[in-house]
C-alpha cells in the first residue's frame, strides 16, 4: 500500500491564510509539482533533450542533391534517406528496423532497465522541456504550488498565459516538423506563410501539436503510469542482475531527521534523513525508497537529490545509487557487480543485435541500384499470332533508385527459343520509375507441342553505362511464367 501523502501548509500570498486543505508535500490529487533538480544524471537528460531534438527539428531542412535528405513521399510512394531511396517493395527493410529496435530495447534494458524511458523516450524529453517552461515561467515547485492556490490576479494570469503561449508555440512548430518529414518542408513552409495549406497538413500539424500539447503540458506521468505498455512488460525483461536505480535500505533505514553535526548510529537512525526530496523531485511521483516499482522510469533524479543532501551532510554518496537488487541484498562491490551484468541473456540479445545489425548493412551494401516489378498484362493473357506462333504480354515496373539518369536493357530468358517481339530499353531519370509493355514470343513449332503447358522464364534487366556497355554486376532477374494457348 502506498504511504498516505503528507501535507504542507503554505501560506496564500495576500490571504493570510494557507492552502493546506489542497497542496501536497509529494503531489496535489491531480498533479505532480516535480521539483527542479541538478546533477550528473540531471546533465544527460538534458544532453539527450538537445540532441535528440536537434536531429528531429534539423532533419527536415537539410538538404541532398536538390532535395529533401529525410523525406517520406507517402503520395508518390518513396522514402528518401540522404542518399537512399526506398520503394514499397523495400518494406522489408521497415520490418529490420522494427526488430533492430525491440533488439535494443531489449539488450538495453536486460542491462541497465528503463534507460530508454528515463533520458531519450519522446515522452520525457517533451515533458522536460514543458516542465523547464513551466519553472521559468511560475516558479519551481513551492511556488507553483503558492500560484495555483492563489486566487486569480494579473500577475498569476500572466504567468499561466505565458507558460501557455509557449507551450503552444513549441507544440505546434513540433507539429509543423513532424509534418515536414511527410511534405518537403520548405514547400510546407511556403504555403503556411501564405495560408494556403491543403486542408491534410494543417490537419495533422494541429493534431500532432495537440498531441504534444497534451502528452507533456497535462497528461505527463499518466502517460507513463497507464498508456505507455512498457511499463507492464518491463518485468519480463528485468531479473536480479538488471540495473535498476534502488535505495541502500542496509545503509539508509532508520529514518529520520537529525542535526547535521549527529553521529547517526549514535541516534539509532540510518544515513536517510527522511527530507522526502527524492519524492519531490520525480516526474511519477513515487517513493523509490519503496522498492522497485514499475510507475520508475529510471530518470535517476532522485539519484542526483539525494547526491546533493549527502554532500551536504558529510555523508558518503550513494545512498540512491544505479545498482542490481543482488547487489543491495548481498552489498556486492562494484566489480563484482559489473561481472553479474555480463550474462548469458545480455550476451544472447547483443549477439542478435549485432547479427541483425550486420545482415541490414550488408543488405543495404549489396542492394541493386534499381527495382523491377513483372505484372502479367490480364487483358491479353495469352494469344496466338501469325504462323501458330504463342505471344504473352507482360508489363515491367523499372525503378531507378539513384540520384542520376540511368539506361537499361531489358532481356528474356527462357526455354524452347523465346525471344521479345522488339528489342526494349529505357531511360530513367533519378528516382524516376516507369511501366515498360514487353511481349515475349514462342516459335510456332514449340507453342503447337505444348499447348496448354506453363513455362518458367525470366526477365533480365541490365543497366548499362554511358557507353552502353553492360554493367554486368548490376543485372536483376525477375521470375514469370509463360502460358501457351491452347
Amino acid at each position: 500500500m502506498s504511504k498516505p501523502r503528507k501535507i504542507i501548509p503554505i501560506a496564500v500570498a495576500g490571504s493570510g491564510k494557507t492552502a493546506a486543505a489542497s497542496l501536497f508535500a509529494y503531489e496535489a490529487p491531480n498533479q505532480i509539482y516535480a521539483r527542479a533538480v541538478s546533477g550528473w544524471f540531471a546533465a544527460w537528460r538534458w544532453a539527450m533533450v538537445w540532441i535528440t531534438q536537434l536531429v528531429f527539428y534539423g532533419l527536415p531542412w537539410l538538404q541532398w542533391n536538390g532535395r529533401q535528405a529525410v523525406l517520406f513521399d507517402l503520395e508518390g510512394q518513396r522514402f528518401f534517406l540522404f542518399g537512399l531511396a526506398l520503394y514499397p517493395q523495400d518494406l522489408i527493410y521497415l520490418a529490420a528496423l522494427l526488430i533492430l529496435s525491440a533488439l535494443a530495447l531489449f539488450f538495453f534494458t536486460a542491462v541497465a532497465g528503463r534507460l530508454w524511458c528515463g533520458f531519450a523516450c519522446p515522452q520525457t524529453v517533451y515533458t522536460e522541456i514543458f516542465m523547464w517552461i513551466e519553472r521559468k515561467t511560475e516558479g519551481d515547485r513551492i511556488a507553483r504550488m503558492r500560484l495555483d492556490a492563489a486566487p486569480w490576479s494579473a500577475q498569476k494570469l500572466v504567468r499561466k498565459a505565458a507558460k501557455q503561449t509557449l507551450w503552444l508555440t513549441i507544440s505546434l512548430w513540433t507539429g509543423f516538423t513532424f509534418v515536414g518529414y511527410f511534405t518537403p518542408i520548405l514547400t510546407l513552409a511556403a504555403s503556411a506563410s501564405a495560408w494556403s495549406a491543403g486542408p491534410w497538413e494543417v490537419f495533422w500539424v494541429v493534431f500532432y501539436g495537440l498531441f504534444t500539447y497534451g502528452n507533456a503540458g497535462y497528461l505527463r506521468e499518466q502517460v507513463c503510469k497507464h498508456m505507455c505498455p512498457y511499463a507492464r512488460f518491463q518485468g519480463a525483461m528485468f531479473d536480479r542482475d538488471t540495473l535498476i536505480i534502488g535505495y541502500d535500505k542496509v545503509r539508509g533505514e532508520s529514518r529520520g531527521s537529525r542535526p547535521r553535526t549527529a553521529e547517526p548510529k549514535a541516534l539509532g537512525l540510518g544515513d536517510c534523513i527522511d527530507c522526502t526530496l527524492c519524492v519531490q523531485v520525480c516526474p511519477t511521483g513515487i517513493d523509490i525508497r519503496d522498492g522497485l516499482q514499475s510507475n520508475c522510469i529510471g530518470c535517476a533524479a532522485c539519484i542526483d537529490v539525494c547526491d546533493s543532501v549527502m554532500d551536504k551532510m558529510n555523508y558518503p554518496r550513494g545512498l540512491i545509487r544505479y545498482s542490481t537488487e543482488n547487489a543491495l541484498a548481498h552489498g556486492w562491490s562494484r566489480s563484482e557487480l559489473l561481472r553479474r551484468i555480463v550474462r548469458p541473456r545480455v550476451l544472447v540479445y547483443g549477439a542478435i543485435l549485432l547479427l541483425v545489425a550486420a545482415t541490414v548493412v550488408a543488405s543495404l551494401s549489396l542492394r541493386s541500384p534499381f527495382r523491377v516489378n513483372v505484372i502479367r498484362d490480364r487483358g491479353v493473357i495469352a494469344r496466338t499470332v501469325g504462323q501458330g506462333v504463342a505471344e504473352n504480354v507482360y508489363r515491367l515496373q523499372v525503378m531507378n533508385a539513384t540520384e542520376t539518369v540511368q539506361r537499361y536493357r531489358i532481356d528474356v530468358q527462357g526455354p524452347h527459343g523465346m525471344t521479345l517481339a522488339q528489342a526494349a530499353g529505357l531511360e530513367l531519370m533519378p528516382i524516376e520509375e516507369r511501366y515498360v509493355p514487353v511481349t515475349v514470343k514462342l516459335p510456332g513449332a514449340a507453342a503447337a507441342s505444348l499447348a496448354g503447358h506453363k513455362l518458367p522464364i525470366h526477365f533480365a534487366v541490365t543497366q548499362l553505362a554511358e557507353n552502353g556497355h553492360e554493367v554486368r554486376e548490376v543485372q536483376v532477374l525477375e521470375d514469370s511464367i509463360f502460358w501457351v494457348p491452347r
